[in-house]
């Protein structure tokens, strides 16, 4: 019993060790009546984004973290350096969360955490900087731009990515795939179109795709393909 106590107090200890800081959350929500694209501008932390039949407008989740902080210190650097808005701009909404560039110790820097709910039809365009990245069934073209951190896309019509590092995990797309990546392992599954991929480094793996292939360079790495049913192009 001893034992088993003290490596539960050795367990809370390591608990929260692993977070040292502040943490705020905020909602936000946009009528998308009359948009046709969302717009998402994000610095550091973690993006999910899921399509979701019958809603009309936008809803946002954004988690704050400030670490290393007391609480009236993080207020003070969320009030004076973080963007966080979501409107409407003509046919776009546009979400920028992120923390204006500064210079944060040798500590982590400030994040925002974001989990957001959009009508299954909406057109994604998404510049975002760092942290885990996941799109899931969305009826429309997504196209990504990413700094780095993992990359999972699922159920989408069609998907552009043009990515720094990280890993890419793409499954059931209707149209096309198109990847420029730097490194980081690709994988692409059931895709109704043709894929392109231009990679730099890391192993790929493409499988049950209806039309083309064609690996504009795979820098290093492995490739390994299965049921491709159009042709398969690769640059030597």
């Amino acid at each position: 019993m001893r034992s088993f106590i003290v490596m539960a107090m050795f367990a809370a200890s390591l608990s929260n060790a692993a977070w040292n800081g502040y943490t705020e959350d905020r909602d936000l929500e946009l009528d998308t009546r009359g948009i046709k694209v969302f717009e998402v501008d994000t610095g550091a932390g973690s993006l999910a984004i899921e399509g979701v039949a019958g809603i009309h407008n936008i809803h946002v989740k954004a988690t704050i973290n400030v670490p290393d902080e007391s609480a009236d210190k993080a207020r003070e650097i969320i009030a004076s350096d973080l963007k966080l808005s979501l409107e409407k701009i003509r046919d776009h909404a546009r979400l920028k969360a992120e923390f204006d560039h500064g210079f944060w110790g040798f500590g982590d820097a400030p994040s925002v955490d974001l989990v957001i709910r959009v009508p299954h039809n909406m057109v994604l365009d998404i510049d975002d900087g760092s942290g885990s990245l996941s799109v899931i069934n969305v009826a429309a073209d997504v196209a990504i731009d990413d700094g780095s951190g993992s990359i999972r896309i699922e159920q989408v019509n069609g998907v552009v990515i043009d990515d720094g590092s990280g890993s890419i995990n793409i499954v059931g797309v209707v149209g096309d795939v198109s990847i420029e990546d730097g490194s980081g392992s690709i994988t692409v599954e059931r895709v109704g179109g043709s894929v392109i991929i231009d990679d730099g480094s890391g192993g790929i793996t493409v499988n049950d795709v209806e039309k083309d292939l064609i690996i504009v360079d795979d820098g290093s790495g492995s490739l390994k393909t299965a049921d491709i049913r159009g042709r398969i192009e690769q640059d030597t």
